[in-house]
């Protein structure tokens, strides 16, 4: 009797059923602690470019085609600053998400969502380390005197080719709330 009996047959494809069902969270864990790490990349990558557009030669959509006042002057002085750009939390809740599903596919049962919370912990605190990170910019505090007299100063980002120094003849453009130093 070679033949194989009906139900011995369908055990085997419950057997084999059974095996791939359990490989299943594991790979969908795996797929989807690869699509947070991305997408926390992503978000975090956004984060680092923030500091740029707050220069001299960036303008927001709600500039564009509006009338700004121009002042002329010579730099004073000329000093580098740090901006700090608001922290959104981003990094936190990231580092947690990915903590969190790294931490819980160690061990099984309670060892398994104990873990999950120390990763989460541990990574809201590095994600959070990491946005405060990305979230600085280097800035120039532009100290101008104005030809009337006055004196003001203007904080900006660094920017490629900023290069301003004491007695350089500078331009002041002012409008929508937003003040900038150019050439």
């Amino acid at each position: 009797m070679s033949a194989l009996h009906p139900r011995s047959t369908r055990l085997a494809a419950l057997s084999h059923r059974d095996a791939v069902c359990r490989s299943m969270p594991l790979c969908a864990g795996r797929t989807a602690l690869g699509m947070t790490v991305l997408a926390c990349v992503a978000m975090l990558a956004g984060c680092q470019s923030m500091g740029s557009s707050m220069g001299g030669s960036s303008y927001a959509p709600r500039q564009v085609r509006t009338e700004q006042t121009v002042r002329l002057g010579t730099v004073e002085s000329v000093r580098e600053v740090e901006i700090q750009i608001d922290e959104a939390g981003v990094g936190t809740v990231a580092g947690a998400v990915i903590g969190g599903i790294a931490g819980s596919s160690i061990g099984g049962g309670r060892g398994s969502l104990i873990s999950g919370v120390v990763g989460a912990v541990a990574g809201g605190v590095a994600g959070n380390l990491a946005e405060k990170n990305l979230r600085r910019a280097r800035g120039l505090e532009i100290t101008v005197r104005l030809r009337n007299g006055d004196l003001v100063a203007i904080t900006q980002a660094l920017e490629p080719g900023d290069d301003f120094r004491a007695g350089d003849p500078v331009r002041i453009l002012s409008g929508g709330g937003v003040t900038r130093v150019t050439r």
